[in-house]
């Protein structure tokens, strides 16, 4: 019997390819599992109403540990457009399946490592006062609270009555008072302070236990004081348990600026779920782009690690397959990490950092041509060569 039971969701797109890949590079580091297929993604949303069926919610559940590839979302008019024609008009309304599965799950604490490898062609680059390129290493680790925010599903495009009039309480509803319920679209931001609470603790234990000097909040509090002001206030009480690490605030705009001028400056960034969603892929475009960008979503009882990209169905069908692996590789590495396979996910780390810096295999993006049929002919690696070549470097 397996020592673990992964419970694997392709998606759709290039979630298919990578997630297959991923799981060539668990076996070859000797990864003792099984793997469960469950149905996530479009296709189901299209002839089943529910891109995340509760025959997959029962296996996570039962399973508590999930890798998932990519999702295909698509606007709320399109996406009830391709229901098949049985299901429309019944009442379905398409949510991301992710983010759904991140609130039945409470899957709150999100953590997006973003660091630069030795090699890489797309890394950041700067040019020094003197004349000549300075490459500053980029150590950057995002904690995005992932149930909570803009993202929370609170919304409505022609409000209800009893929520018009709720907000008409507020002072600032007095602009929009004369403005009909039909033309009005409302999302709520809403943050609780128990979820500040737990994502700001979780990035300082992060950062203690990595020997980072410092936790940055990064939201936007002199404009959203309520929300962003929990944020901040609930980082200055948890900081006072960790008085070797500084508290540092940013302002989600500011930090988009000087993140391109110093990156190396910041070490755990913790922010609400859409400002961590935007950093996070920023900081993402500085050590590679979303080839590179992986991630955990960490609950209490269940965690689910998937890349950050999306499923790009353009290269879906290409034979051989184009796409760059890696980040599903690192989130299958940081699956390791979780249940404490530690030297299984070193090694992985470490071959996928051989590999990129030998440069000697390496996919289109990191060769910076557009993406096609023809980059193959042009040199770049299949993804099959470039696991291939992560595999022999394991060690």
């Amino acid at each position: 019997m397996a020592k673990h039971t992964v419970v694997t969701m392709p998606g759709d797109g290039i979630g298919q390819t990578v997630l297959a890949e991923s799981l060539r590079v668990l076996d070859a580091v000797g990864f003792d599992a099984q793997y469960v297929h469950a149905d996530i993604g479009w296709d189901f949303w299209v002839n089943e109403g529910n891109p995340l069926p509760d025959r997959t919610i029962d296996l996570l559940r039962e399973h508590k540990l999930g890798l998932f590839g990519a999702i295909t979302s698509k606007p709320k008019v399109q996406a009830k457009k391709e229901l098949k024609p049985e299901l429309q008009d019944k009442g379905y309304e398409y949510f991301s399946p992710i983010v759904n599965m991140r609130q039945l799950f409470s899957l709150d604490i999100c953590i997006r490592p973003c660091r630069s490898f030795p090699g890489n062609p797309l890394n950041f680059v700067r040019q020094k006062a003197g004349g000549g390129l300075d490459e500053p290493k980029v150590d950057a680790v995002i904690f995005r609270q992932n149930t909570e925010g803009l993202y929370c599903g609170i919304e409505w495009t022609n409000p209800p009555q009893v929520v018009r009039d709720a907000i008409s309480t507020h002072p600032k509803h007095k602009a929009f008072a004369e403005i009909p319920n039909e033309e009005i679209a409302i999302s709520m931001r809403l943050f609780t302070r128990n979820a500040c609470r737990r994502i700001v603790r979780a990035a300082f234990e992060y950062a203690q236990k990595h020997n980072y000097g410092s936790v940055t909040i990064c939201e936007k509090p002199n404009v959203l004081r309520e929300t962003s002001g929990m944020m901040e206030e609930v980082g200055r009480e948890v900081q006072r348990e960790f008085s070797g690490i500084e508290l540092w605030s940013t302002n989600i705009d500011a930090q988009m600026m000087w993140m391109t001028k110093s990156p190396e400056d910041y070490g755990v960034i913790v922010a609400g779920n859409m400002f961590g969603d935007i950093i996070s892929d920023a900081y993402a475009g500085l050590v590679g782009g979303l080839g590179f960008a992986c991630s955990g979503n960490i609950g209490d009882d269940v965690a689910v690690f998937e890349p950050t990209h999306g499923s790009a169905p353009k290269y879906q069908k290409l034979e051989p397959s184009i796409v760059n692996p890696i980040a599903m590789v690192l989130s299958a590495a940081m699956m390791l990490d979780h249940v404490g396979e530690i030297d299984a996910a070193t090694r992985i780390r470490n071959g996928v950092a051989a590999v990129v810096e030998e440069g000697e295999v390496r996919t289109y993006d990191m060769q910076r041509l557009p993406g096609g049929p023809k980059v193959i002919e042009q040199g770049a690696a299949s993804t099959t060569q470039l696991t291939d070549a992560i595999i022999a470097a394991l060690g």
